[in-house]
């Protein structure tokens, strides 16, 4: 899936052809938006190392319907919103493209996005029964829908199994807790060498929002009426991810993490234990120090066990040029033959069900089964509305609470009064 939101790197622009015809955003066509003639389409994607999957289903794709040819475009993470919000002002979207829920609404309520809900009835290839219900839902707006799940993700306790066989500590399983998370963190820690035990950033999906949920807490109510930050139980479990750096300095502090992100220490050998998301895995495949060293294991847990859930869809441009092969494309997408080239490739964990095994199998070296085994007791990605508002707020406020500016119980009020102000406004 994405890459870590809190990595920033430079514009890194690839395009990658099946064919040798390069277009811009908007995609060429020689029939003005027909599908008898020669058809180019735009895929817009951010992460590099899903590339390889991304072009195979494109090819896939081209064999079936020789004159539709796509082209797969790649734009890291924080360049990629930039890119995606110019080309929604000026009608210049790319023809298909990653959608992520925290971005979803303000598309689908900008009337950026192709409503595809009466194609899904009519279509004889796609069945939304087919993924999670979960999912299908993060992509529906007003009853509409506006995207196809592509994939899922879940959040997995990393560890470096050199560290532990050096200490004699027996690698993570599932009857680890939040105290035996700590009490490791703690006997790996090794500052003399810079080494911390657990790193614990201001990350919402891949740190503290998993331990919100296993201390049965909550980030949004169910309703998506109130912020859950100024309950006991959520800002208990905020105290506990501030406290790794704060009070037992077993985490690199804020400040730190603002030199040297959460990925280059664990890719450095920098960090005994960390959550990554599925989408990591393709990067730790790649990097030689993780695949020689680390390992996965499923998520320590507190009251209750508990780990976040995502999904990416894929959507349409409401002002393709192209949009009968754009909803072609992006129907074939849906099917359990693209979603299981997906899983062949390695590149993330296919949202149509029962097609995990084969990324399971070419991920082999690491124990990713973990992932899609905590599907069942997952949370589902915290959104509304105004998510892109709130969103940079929690790093905002609670970045100032990593560096003890302001307290856990200070930070975690502000930001329900701001969440909550923001909420009004949505119904």
């Amino acid at each position: 899936m994405k890459k870590s939101i809190k990595k920033f790197i430079s514009i890194i622009a690839a395009t990658v052809a099946v064919s040798t015809l390069v277009v811009g955003c908007g995609g060429t066509n020689s029939t003005g938006g027909g599908s008898k003639g020669d058809v180019t389409l735009t895929y817009a994607i951010w992460d590099k190392n899903q590339k390889p999957g991304m072009e195979a289903i494109a090819a896939a794709f081209h064999e079936k319907n020789p004159n539709i040819t796509v082209n797969v475009e790649v734009t890291p993470w924080d360049q990629y919103w930039t890119k995606l919000d110019a080309g929604a002002s000026s009608g210049t979207l790319p023809d298909v493209f990653w959608m992520h829920s925290s971005n979803f609404l303000k598309y689908a309520n900008g009337d950026a996005l192709m409503d595809i809900t009466d194609k899904l009835k009519n279509s004889s290839d796609v069945n939304l029964d087919n993924f999670p219900k979960d999912l299908v839902d993060l992509y529906t707006a007003k009853g509409k829908n506006y995207a196809i799940p592509k994939d899922y993700d879940t959040i997995a306790l990393w560890y470096n199994k050199t560290m532990f066989d050096a200490k004699g500590i027996p690698y993570p399983d599932g009857t680890w807790d939040w105290n035996k998370l700590l009490e490791v963190a703690q006997k790996l820690n090794d500052p003399a060498n810079g080494v911390y035990g657990f790193l614990s950033p201001v990350d919402t999906q891949q740190n503290y929002y998993d331990f919100i949920y296993q201390n049965g807490g909550e980030v949004l109510s169910a309703d998506k009426k109130k912020s859950g930050y100024d309950k006991p139980e959520t800002k208990e479990a905020m105290q506990f991810a501030v406290d790794f750096s704060q009070k037992y300095k077993v985490s690199p502090t804020v400040q730190q993490f603002a030199d040297t992100s959460r990925d280059q220490y664990f890719e450095s050998g920098k960090g005994a234990m960390a959550f990554f998301g599925s989408w990591m895995v393709s990067e730790f495949k790649a990097n030689e120090y993780v695949a020689k060293n680390c390992d996965v294991a499923i998520l320590p847990f507190g009251k209750k066990k508990a780990t976040m859930y995502n999904g990416l869809g894929n959507a349409v441009s409401a002002k393709t040029k192209n949009p009968d092969a754009a909803w072609k494309f992006l129907e074939f997408m849906g099917t359990k033959e693209a979603n299981a080239i997906q899983a062949e490739k390695a590149a993330a964990i296919p949202a149509f069900k029962g097609t995990e095994q084969a990324w399971i199998d070419n991920n082999k070296q690491f124990n990713v089964k973990v992932y899609p085994q905590m599907l069942e007791y997952a949370h589902i990605f915290p959104n509304s509305e105004t998510r892109s508002k709130w969103d940079p707020l929690e790093t905002q406020i609670f970045s100032k609470m990593w560096s003890g500016d302001i307290s856990v119980e200070d930070g975690c009020n502000q930001m329900a009064k701001e969440m909550n102000d923001l909420l009004a406004t949505e119904q």
